[in-house]
């Protein structure tokens, strides 16, 4: 009886009988929950590699090439990797491309941020506002190109609608106008993309804040400072990734604008790219600078996500 009854102290009995223990965390069991969301991105997964990754990969190996599109590959080793820092039409695109990068930011970035936080207000005249400002989002690149062509001609559009010598200026045609003139265009066409991001950043800042900045004396001007900047910090770096990596794939409206000119004013890279390769039908060069784009565009968004600490983001919502 002693025997018996001493048993069930005993440590050992109850790691025989499994039923009696709940499995600790982190084993077999979490694994079988978590083992179906990893097949889940199998199909995104190898999207992804055989559009995106085996044309770079394919792309990569061109660039060693010397190709017209039609012939053989002929394998050529570095020599399309020299012709292009060599070649000054290309080296100029280059510097035009950094160019409009650093103004087409400086430009998109104080106005979508401005008329995001204004829309995001909730007064009924800022919702009329709002459906003016995002009408660009609906036309398309070669609708706004054949638009602006047409509306900044010097000899009809607005110069003969309004009869003002101010806009009979060649926009386009000339070389000190044409490549400013490109990004006042961009900007119309890509700032209510980026000011309907901001508008949704401001909304998700909670009212406390405001309420709490109302009641220590600060005004709108500060409250914008202390409360909306800071809290838009997340918001702020995926903008300011979307605009300067978007502004190495600028293309289609500088194709129909100007073509790349007058001359080579506004030949940018992508632009410099198509050219090369289907005008010039210079495939290696082409896949060079398609490389190079690529290589640009990748470490600039993993240095603002690394200077922003974006990263490492967590959220600023309570419970989210």
């Amino acid at each position: 009886m002693t025997t018996a009854q001493s048993r069930p102290s005993d440590p050992g009995v109850h790691e025989e009988h499994g039923s009696s223990r709940a499995p600790a965390p982190g084993t077999r069991r979490g694994a079988l929950r978590t083992a179906p969301s990893n097949w889940l991105l199998a199909p995104a997964l190898s999207f992804f590699g055989v559009f995106a990754l085996l044309p770079l990969a394919g792309v990569v190996v061109l660039s060693f090439f010397a190709w017209d599109g039609l012939g053989t590959p002929q394998f050529a080793g570095f020599d399309a990797w020299f012709s292009v820092f060599q070649n000054p039409v290309t080296l100029n695109a280059m510097k035009l491309t950094v160019l409009m990068t650093v103004l087409s930011y400086v430009v998109q970035f104080p106005l979508s941020l401005l008329l995001g936080a204004f829309m995001a207000g909730h007064q009924r005249y800022r919702e009329a506002f709002s459906v003016l400002y995002f009408l660009p989002l609906l036309f398309s690149a070669a609708a706004t190109g054949i638009a602006f062509k047409a509306l900044l001609d010097p000899n009809f559009g607005l110069s003969r609608a309004f009869s003002a010598d101010f806009l009979r200026q060649d926009w386009l045609g000339s070389p000190n106008l044409a490549f400013y003139t490109l990004i006042m265009v961009i900007s119309w066409s890509f700032v209510p993309f980026h000011s309907l991001l901001y508008q949704a950043g401001v909304r998700q800042i909670p009212t406390s804040m405001y309420e709490a900045a109302t009641l220590d004396g600060a005004g709108r001007v500060r409250q914008f400072f202390n409360v909306t900047l800071p809290q838009l910090k997340y918001t702020i770096v995926t903008s300011s990734t979307l605009m300067l990596v978007g502004s190495l794939t600028y293309f289609d409206l500088i194709f129909i604008l100007t073509g790349g000119g007058p001359g080579n004013a506004t030949r940018v890279l992508p632009l410099d790219m198509y050219l090369t390769g289907f005008r010039s039908y210079q495939m290696g060069p082409a896949s060079v600078i398609a490389v190079l784009l690529i290589a640009v565009g990748l470490l600039m968004s993993l240095g603002l996500n690394r200077i922003s600490g974006a990263d490492k983001m967590e959220s600023q919502m309570e419970g989210a």
